[in-house]
């Protein structure tokens, strides 16, 4: 596969690929320019109408932006005959330009074809085994957003023997700073069925650190928008993350790709309710129970207990008239509102139709002849207002499960043969809190009160939703994100190695049964692209204790030197061979991360000041003249530097509340490296290591 440097004769190829980029260039901004000069009042004259008109026009404005350092196209793809088209034998096919988005000319012509669309898939899935119609397909070099190079490989000649491309290599190497960015110009076969996959069916994605398992689901958002526009415009697309760190390290790889749209929220963010404030935490062995799949029939049973079942008659009074229902009639309508399953408020919401219509049946019984709206009149009668009140009464979720916590009667009247009684001591708080709004709620509580606002009013639900690094989530949590998707789909992006919390996931089949999709299609990701070689292996020497029977990340990137552990020889020594290290590796290009057991980052925040190196916190943009990021290890999971250095692996373990916990805290921490690892330790380092 020849790579191809600039050459200084007039009709060289690359300077065609570099006259076909600046046309490009001109032609995208002609299109900005088109929809700049689109004037409102002559489409619309409603003002709602005009503002929103002109969102979505600051929004396609936005969408065609051209971004200086971003490359316009990184591929091309020479067909041998034209796509759906028949030609005449000896014809040639077409040639397209590979980019992030459409660009078209004048005369409405394709100059770059998006990468999403089906003419640009054998530009991901062409091989010499199987070419799909492609003789050529050639990947472009860029330095900054200048054309620089090119590599060509002819798929269609047996004579050439197939190579690993340079450019492709050098693309993924590339160091970073900054926020994450896309992975458009190489993305691998096995993760193109993936973000190519329809939208009618949920994906989960088991993969190790480096496969590209973020990059894969961020993409196939992408891919959707594109494939499924207008039914996703109605319905909605969500990205939930861990934390907020990580939400803004992936925020720019969606507008990169021209999507504006879709939002991005943790689980907490999902649960959050107004007036309600995080102010408290919970003990691991309370949380666990909080978190526990079976806290769902505990709230519906909680939520059912406040129907009652009707004692006396209702009279209801129209004029000089007045109407019984019995009350073994308004029994009847309650157990069938019961059976039929329905949300706690709809159910309340139908009774007094319910009631309504039985004393109609008596008007028309005794020669009335009563319409829709004297229905609806009897419905609103106070005494039917009343007799729903106490048959069927309001239920305000966070003050049912305030009681829950708080009245160890009422918790162990519906917890009975679902929770032992040392788990219900575990949910009780030691002192009970007056309100609502003095409770010290947790985040696991809040999970709860959404869990307790389901069953009473449904959840609104999107068209699709991305979930990463799932693996840390309890039940609850995957029934909190479900219920956001119970119409839509679902793409599950996580590893079960890397599960940090008490409650982590066992295995993907139960999780996926917890969120509402059994069905999903489990995918595995084993090719590692980002980490080297050396460190992924240094790494999976932890995986037996951490998470038996997972196969091991296989890194396609063989880094020599990427990996140094050493040992200090005095603990009073460690901050100094720290610091020490982190200069070194500010030597080299990209991003840097120092990453440490929490307790430790105070410490080490004041050796880097007193050494003169500032740093940035998590969630911080790296930039040229700030590469250096000072990383809690509870804060390292999703995010990638170009080099690490890594402080006393004993630590990050002994920070957790159990072993298997701390080793996966640690397994997460040695894997953000993409270029080198340097772990410096002056404690034993743990076994499985040594």
């Amino acid at each position: 596969m020849p790579a191809h440097a600039p050459e200084t004769t007039h009709d060289d190829p690359l300077g065609r690929e570099r006259a076909h980029l600046t046309a490009s260039r001109s032609a995208l901004r002609a299109m900005r320019e088109d929809v700049e000069a689109l004037d409102i009042r002559d489409v619309t004259a409603n003002w709602v109408n005009a503002i929103v008109l002109q969102a979505q026009i600051d929004d396609r404005i936005k969408a065609l932006a051209d971004l200086a350092h971003t490359p316009l196209f990184f591929g091309r793809l020479n067909y041998l005959h034209a796509p759906g088209a028949e030609l005449a034998e000896g014809a040639e096919g077409e040639q397209f330009y590979i980019g992030r988005r459409h660009v078209h000319d004048a005369d409405g012509d394709p100059m770059v074809i998006d990468w999403r669309a089906p003419v640009s898939q054998p530009f991901y899935r062409a091989s010499k085994k199987d070419p799909q119609d492609i003789s050529l397909r050639r990947r472009f070099g860029y330095t900054g957003g200048e054309l620089t190079a090119y590599e060509d490989e002819h798929l269609s000649d047996p004579a050439e023997a197939a190579a690993v491309s340079k450019l492709l290599q050098q693309e993924i190497e590339r160091p970073r700073v900054g926020p994450m960015r896309d992975i458009v110009a190489t993305i691998q076969p096995e993760q193109d069925e993936i973000v190519r996959s329809g939208l009618s069916g949920s994906v989960c994605v088991q993969g190790g650190p480096g496969t590209g398992k973020t990059a894969v689901g961020l993409h196939r958002v992408a891919y959707l928008l594109y494939a499924h526009r207008d039914r996703l415009a109605r319905t909605g697309t969500l990205v939930i993350g861990p934390n907020r760190s990580f939400l803004h390290y992936i925020e720019q790889v969606l507008p990169a790709l021209g999507e504006l749209e879709v939002k991005q929220a943790t689980v907490d963010d999902l649960v959050a309710r107004p007036g309600l404030e995080v102010r408290g935490t919970d003990a691991a062995e309370s949380a666990v129970v909080k978190g526990d799949a079976r806290m769902a029939e505990v709230l519906s049973r909680a939520v059912r207990s406040h129907v009652s079942r009707p004692t006396e008659p209702l009279m209801v009074v129209r004029g000089s008239r007045r109407w019984r229902v019995p009350a073994y009639e308004l029994e009847e309508m309650v157990e069938e509102l019961q059976k039929r399953d329905i949300r706690y408020g709809a159910a309340r919401e139908a009774l007094p139709q319910r009631i309504a219509h039985a004393v109609l049946v008596r008007m028309e019984q005794a020669g009335e002849a009563p319409d829709d709206r004297v229905q609806d009149a009897v419905a609103r009668n106070a005494a039917v207002k009343a007799a729903v009140k106490e048959i069927w009464p309001p239920v305000e979720p966070a003050k049912l499960v305030l009681r829950l916590l708080s009245d160890p009667e009422f918790l162990a009247l519906h917890a009975a043969d679902v929770l032992t009684e040392d788990e219900q001591k575990l949910l009780l708080w030691p002192k009970p809190f007056r309100s609502v709004k003095s409770a010290k709620w947790s985040a696991a509580d809040l999970v709860l009160i959404d869990e307790a606002a389901d069953l009473v009013e449904r959840t609104h639900s999107l068209g699709h939703v991305v979930l990463d690094e799932a693996q840390d989530l309890s039940p609850m949590q995957y029934r909190a994100v479900g219920r956001r998707c119970t119409t839509g789909s679902a793409t599950v992006l996580g590893d079960l190695a890397q599960g940090t919390t008490p409650w982590a996931t066992r295995s993907w089949d139960e999780a996926l049964a917890h969120l509402g999709k059994p069905q999903a299609v489990l995918e595995e990701l084993t090719a590692g692209f980002r980490v080297p070689r050396e460190v992924i292996a240094y790494a999976s020497r932890l995986l037996p204790s951490i998470s038996p029977g997972l196969a091991p990340v296989s890194s396609v990137r063989e880094t020599p030197g990427s990996l140094r552990v050493a040992a200090v020889a005095e603990a009073a020594g460690l901050d100094a061979a720290v610091v020490a290290a982190c200069r070194d590796s500010l030597a080299h290009e990209g991003s840097i991360g120092l990453i440490a057991a929490d307790a430790r980052i105070p410490v080490l925040a004041e050796a880097l000041l007193a050494a003169g190196l500032p740093h940035l916190s998590p969630g911080e943009e790296t930039t040229s003249e700030s590469r250096l990021t000072l990383v809690p290890a509870s804060l390292a999971k999703g995010l990638e530097y170009d080099y690490v250095v890594l402080d006393e692996p004993a630590a990050i373990v002994d920070g957790e509340p159990d072993e298997r916990t701390g080793l996966r805290r640690l397994y997460v921490c040695l894997t953000r490296a993409v270029s080198g690892l340097t772990a410096l330790h002056s404690a034993p380092l743990p076994v499985a290591l040594a």
